[in-house]
């Protein structure tokens, strides 16, 4: 149940990001929760390579080598989908930035709440 909760708030996070940032582009709740799963998908197989290959320079960088995998994985869940449509990597970098702020507002929230 955690899981379809976690899943339906990325996809929210999604969608609202969409909104907020210029260039991107969902078509709805639904494209957007689709491309959550794709992302997260993405991030779990290939940017986990990547991020293992890339280590050492990822550690030299302060985590910003993983960030910019994060944003390719976005780009990439773009070139699948129809439905979801960034502009380009800026777009997709400010998209990542605020998905991953809404998500911590929504932790925080859920925290407050479990408490």
């Amino acid at each position: 149940m955690k899981l379809i909760i976690e899943i339906l708030l990325m996809g929210l996070a999604m969608l609202l990001g969409s909104y907020l940032v210029p260039g991107v582009h969902i078509d709805g709740f639904g494209s957007a929760v689709i491309a959550a799963i794709l992302i997260a998908l993405a991030n779990a197989t290939i940017g986990t390579i990547l991020r293992i290959l890339t280590f050492p320079v990822n550690f030299l960088t302060l985590g910003l080598v993983s960030f910019i995998i994060t944003v390719l994985m976005i780009l990439l869940v773009d070139s699948m989908m129809t439905s979801f449509h960034t502009s380009g990597f800026f777009a997709a970098a400010l998209l990542a930035i605020v998905v991953a702020v809404i998500k911590g507002l929504f932790g925080a929230i859920a925290g407050e709440s479990e408490k």
